[in-house]
């Protein structure tokens, strides 16, 4: 691999006040302070605004700060063609990480829409614009670093899941969408020579995080003494990923364009998750522990779109990073259950 640095560079950072957007951002401008991100974002109300709001205080705080890189704020959708021509003429990023697109399983079931403007079309206006960045000679973009999903992997019973299985059976149109991230991003470094990473991210949870997330509403339910859902009876596995370690993996990689290889393709696709696959039912427990209150419990059928069990094989990231998640559900728990009850202004005693 190629190394780069990102003193000095600027880097797109798409879905910048979302979860993991924000918490990377936050990231590159402490480790690379002669950094410049550029951050965009629709700021839709998918879940709580003002969440995200308070993501970008967090960045814009940081980076009025004399020893952290510099940030600045666009406030637009990925699916407005002029808007992404526009920034990369203006800005002319080096390295562009695409975290933007419309998430949740479910929500895709009934809201098709959105997912094809964010995450298909928004996505080709990202690879377009990085495929110009060349026009005239320019230097161009240098790395293209994009969010997939462990949902490509859909009912795959064969364990862990591997970027070398077959991926051909989505179970939703989120998955679907995800999937087709991929091909495009494949096809795209083939046909310009775009250096490009994709990433497929297992269940990340932890502070800033996204109240649509299980977690995040087991606990909002149980503090108020409300029944949480439990879909197969509890007969479900998570390969579980902290924050921290999702967003430490990106930077390593994001510094780290992949070198052609015999196919003349400079394309790299990455599991990041802890390669350790929790029982739903020991998690939940974790979370009541870290809550001091014991949740009440309401059993249903798995629900469309939902897939047994995730496992993430992270063999790739250990052999080319030395680097796989390690933080336990113990530890990652009791942070979330910290924050949330000072962002939520939450007695310890409740």
């Amino acid at each position: 691999m190629q190394q780069i640095t990102l003193n000095h560079k600027t880097i797109l950072v798409t879905g910048a006040a979302g979860f993991i957007g924000a918490g990377l951002t936050l990231r590159l401008l402490r480790d690379w302070p002669d950094c410049t991100v550029i951050g965009i974002d629709n700021m839709n109300n998918y879940y709580d605004v003002s969440l995200k709001e308070y993501r970008l205080k967090q960045i814009e705080t940081l980076a009025g700060q004399k020893d952290a890189g510099s940030f600045t704020f666009v406030r637009g959708s990925i699916a407005d063609k002029g808007l992404i021509d526009g920034l990369f003429d203006r800005y002319r990023p080096a390295v562009v990480v695409n975290l933007a697109a419309q998430a949740g399983v479910r929500y895709s079931i009934d809201h098709p829409d959105v997912y094809i403007e964010s995450n298909i079309v928004g996505f080709y206006n990202i690879l377009e614009a990085c495929r110009h960045s060349y026009d005239h000679g320019a230097a161009g973009v240098e790395h293209l670093v994009y969010a997939s999903s462990s949902s490509v992997y859909g009912g795959n019973e064969k364990t862990p899941f591997s970027t070398e299985d077959k991926v051909d059976g989505p179970v939703s149109l989120y998955a679907a969408t995800k999937k087709s991230n991929e091909l495009m991003a494949h096809a795209y470094s083939k046909l310009y020579h775009i250096p490009v990473t994709g990433l497929r991210f297992f269940t990340v949870y932890g502070p800033y995080g996204r109240p649509d997330m299980a977690y995040y509403k087991f606990t909002q339910k149980i503090l108020a003494g409300r029944p949480i859902q439990i879909y197969n009876n509890g007969d479900m596995y998570r390969d579980f990923t902290y924050i921290d370690d999702i967003v430490r993996g990106v930077e390593n990689i994001l510094c780290n364009p992949p070198v052609q290889n015999d196919k003349g393709v400079s394309y790299k696709l990455y599991n990041i998750g802890n390669n350790k696959p929790e029982k739903l039912m020991d998690y939940i427990e974790t979370l009541e522990k870290c809550l001091g209150k014991t949740a009440v419990k309401e059993y249903l059928p798995m629900q469309p779109g939902d897939v047994y069990q995730t496992y993430a094989d992270v063999t790739e990231l250990m052999r080319d990073y030395d680097f796989k998640p390690d933080t336990t559900i113990e530890e990652g728990l009791s942070r979330f259950v910290a924050w949330y009850r000072e962002y939520y202004h939450v007695d310890p005693d409740a």
